[in-house]
């Protein structure tokens, strides 16, 4: 008879938080003095994650993501607004950051000369577990996500995703609530990252809130159910991740067109006005309608065409027009 799989022991490790909002965020704002002046890292972000989801938090470098997280955790006050971990104010509260658990920066919140199980002991005693129990589950949670083997080997001699793996199970030891992870899978190859990935579906599938901010959109559309996009201390979208890629993709199509010969400077000009992105000599991109479509084609004829494709939207090209259509408003 089979035993039990990896899902099912990490759901064992990890009791199931009851189906209410973990994370509710409301009206944050943070500013700093830097250099006799005051800079708005946070102006307003509200954010709320229910039990077993996961929201992808985007924004470029500087955007206020790192500020957000620090109030989110409990490191910086807020000058406003309220953050309620289960109903309770980490800033009031300090059981309230026992359901949370952080994998910052990627790996650097490991002793690297100490063990996977030294780590996960040592860890689990200073969130306050005794340490048989860190030691028990730090021992079940290095079996569950395959690293069975490695327990009393030296961290620096793992490779970078097993690693990340000894991180994730050390932010989990003291079963958390709420997983916030910065970067999971940078600077991974593509089997590790395939592999934390995985990893990260199994911890939302048992019922943890995961807030994840990552630069690498092709992972956040994998694994996201929600999407918040900041900017300047702003959020300016946040959705369901598959409804705002449909309604992305419903409000205009983008076609690549492909051509066989090179594009003259009197057509790029004709196109160029009729809102046509010339990617090179030989391609083009235009976003619109089918009708409108050929109103470029007829521009085109009777130039030769390798191919017309339609590009269906993803979060990399909606993050990217989000962010312009900020800066164009100013």
């Amino acid at each position: 008879m089979a035993g039990p799989s990896r899902v099912e022991l990490l759901h064992s490790l990890l009791p199931r938080v009851c189906p209410m909002k973990v994370l509710e965020a409301h009206h944050l704002q943070k500013t700093y003095q830097q250099g006799g002046k005051e800079v708005r890292a946070v102006v307003d972000v509200s954010l709320a994650i229910a039990a077993g989801e996961i929201l992808a938090f985007l924004g470029p470098n500087g955007a206020g993501k790192t500020t957000t997280i620090k109030m989110i955790a409990g490191l910086i006050q807020p000058d406003a607004g309220s953050v309620r971990i289960l109903g309770r104010d980490p800033h009031a509260d300090p059981g309230a950051l026992a359901q949370v658990g952080a994998v910052l920066e990627g790996n650097r919140n490991l002793y690297w000369r100490l063990t996977p199980l030294q780590n996960l002991e040592y860890f689990g005693v200073l969130r306050g577990l005794s340490p048989r129990t860190a030691r028990q589950r730090g021992a079940e949670l290095l079996e569950t996500f395959g690293l069975g083997e490695k327990r009393d080997v030296a961290v620096q001699t793992l490779s970078r995703g097993m690693q990340q793996k000894v991180a994730i199970a050390v932010a989990l030891l003291h079963q958390p609530a709420l997983l916030l992870l910065d970067e999971p899978t940078l600077g991974l190859d593509v089997e590790a990252a395939q592999a934390v990935k995985s990893l990260i579906r199994q911890i939302a599938a048992s019922g943890r809130a995961i807030l994840l901010t990552t630069h690498q959109l092709d992972i956040a559309e994998a694994l996201s159910d929600q999407v918040a996009v900041i900017e300047r201390g702003i959020i300016i979208a946040q959705a369901p991740t598959q409804e705002m890629i449909r309604q992305f993709a419903g409000a205009a199509g983008s076609y690549r067109i492909e051509l066989e010969q090179k594009l003259d400077p009197s057509r790029a000009e004709r196109l160029a006005q009729q809102g046509v992105e010339i990617l090179g000599s030989h391609q083009l991109r235009f976003s619109g309608s089918s009708e409108t479509l050929y109103q470029v084609l007829e521009i085109l004829k009777p130039l030769p065409l390798l191919r017309i494709k339609r590009e269906e939207a993803d979060l990399t090209h909606i993050f990217l027009k989000l962010l312009k259509r900020r800066r164009e408003q100013g």
